[in-house]
């Protein structure tokens, strides 16, 4: 019996998943593909003050550039870029500044809002000039009362 159980629980030990990782040396497997794609730069630097830089390129077009220091408010202001071709084809690029202002994007890919002065829709005009001449009239909102009442029905 005890034979059976020390075999059981060896057996369990051994099918028990087995979780490692080991970063990447110099290539990369590309999504479902087993091509290996190489990476041909990876310099990344940083020294006690906070700064840094990255340069990372890789043989199928895949290009990152990223540099910061720290900046306002114990913030790290950054900027760089990054580029690469879409499965269709389209190649993309992107280059940000990101501070205190927040992270700022530049794309020719990126959605644009409309420009301004657009149209404006003619409720909202109507709308404008009826608080105009709200206020032209001196009408006030009441105050509200301080007390509760039930509803009339």
């Amino acid at each position: 019996m005890k034979f059976i159980i020390l075999a059981t629980l060896v057996a369990v030990t051994l099918a028990a998943p087995q979780y490692g990782y080991e970063a990447p040396r110099g290539s990369f497997r590309g999504g479902d593909s087993s091509e290996e794609i190489p990476i041909l730069r990876d310099d990344r630097d940083r020294d006690d003050s906070g700064r840094y830089s990255v340069d990372v390129e890789t043989a199928n077009g895949i290009r990152l550039t990223d540099s910061g220091a720290p900046g306002a408010k114990g913030a790290i202001a950054a900027s760089g870029s990054f580029s690469y071709t879409a499965p269709d084809g389209t190649p993309v690029s992107l280059q940000y500044v990101a501070d205190e202002n927040g992270f700022q994007p530049q794309s020719n890919l990126l959605p644009v809002a409309p420009e301004f002065p657009h149209p404006i829709p003619q409720f909202v005009l109507d709308q404008i000039a009826f608080a105009a001449e709200e206020d032209r009239r001196g009408k006030s909102v009441s105050a509200p009362s301080g007390s509760y009442s039930a509803p009339r029905f």
